[in-house]
């Protein structure tokens, strides 16, 4: 009786075995099917020769305003490396309403150490302008450590955190001044057709406006130069959810909101003198 008892449990076991691994297999062969949810609804992927990284919209849009500042200003790549390795730091490079004690904004900047007022301290052109004015004012920046041109600016407890991102600060920089082409890409679900069967229109003039506002009174989307023009795409597709644009065009090259996740494809007609938004 002992002898039966054990090989009908063997066989329980034995068949108990190859039902869990039949199952498995058709989990794992029904989940190939199924498209995986590894990559998010909307995000952006910023890519250059060190590297990969992927953003939020937010950050993306904060990291493109930078940029634009410093060209604004005509300052060198490495005072946005700086500004980047900073606003990661201090906060992710989202525009924070709220921080430690009064702090706001990118830059955690206090209003009660005489950045500025609350509400001009959660503009990013702002705050960057105000963050690039100290920096311009530290002896041989260009020169010093990345963190130590950073601290020099913030006075922040403790300054050797900003070294940690200096790496992800290059890829940034690289990508945004427009030193690279075709660093950035961003995709987001796109706006639903409306009951007469259109889509609402984007608001370009609304784009052509803030892009003034953080390049320089009187900016345009006219190139003067390949760099210049990457800066403007990389900033379009940035606030191209927010401001509802469907395609930008420069370069040989076009981006489109209903296709973002592919990046920018070749575009025979895309201009080189201008970049073009709609």
């Amino acid at each position: 009786m002992r002898r039966r008892f054990s090989k009908g449990v063997i066989a329980i076991v034995s068949i108990v075995v190859v039902l869990a691994v039949a199952i498995t297999v058709g989990i794992f062969k029904l989940l190939n099917r199924v498209t995986p949810f590894t990559e998010p609804v909307e995000g952006c992927r910023i890519t250059a020769p060190g590297g990969s990284l992927e953003l939020e919209i937010g950050q993306a849009q904060v990291a493109s305003v930078i940029a634009m500042v410093a060209a604004r200003r005509k300052l060198p790549e490495r005072a946005v490396v700086i500004a980047y390795a900073t606003g990661i730091q201090e906060s992710k490079l989202l525009n924070l309403p709220f921080g430690d004690r009064d702090s706001v904004g990118v830059f955690q900047q206090r209003p009660s150490q005489g950045w500025g007022r609350p509400e001009q301290l959660v503009d990013p052109v702002y705050a960057t302008g105000r963050f690039f004015s100290a920096l311009v004012k530290v002896k041989d920046y260009q020169r010093l450590p990345v963190h130590v041109a950073a601290q020099e600016v913030q006075r922040s407890a403790d300054g050797s955190a900003y070294a940690q991102h200096e790496e992800e600060a290059k890829i940034l920089s690289a990508a945004f001044t427009g030193r690279v082409p075709k660093a950035v890409h961003c995709w987001f679900p796109t706006p639903a057709a409306s009951a007469t069967g259109g889509t609402s229109q984007p608001g370009t003039a609304k784009a052509r406006r803030a892009l003034a506002y953080a390049l320089g009174p009187g900016a345009t989307l006219t190139v003067t130069s390949p760099r210049r023009g990457w800066l403007m795409a990389g900033w379009s597709v940035a606030h191209a959810q927010e401001f509802g644009l469907r395609r930008i065009r420069f370069g040989g090259q076009s981006w489109t909101s209903a296709d973002g996740g592919r990046g920018w494809r070749a575009d025979a007609g895309a201009p080189t003198g201008q970049v073009d938004i709609s």
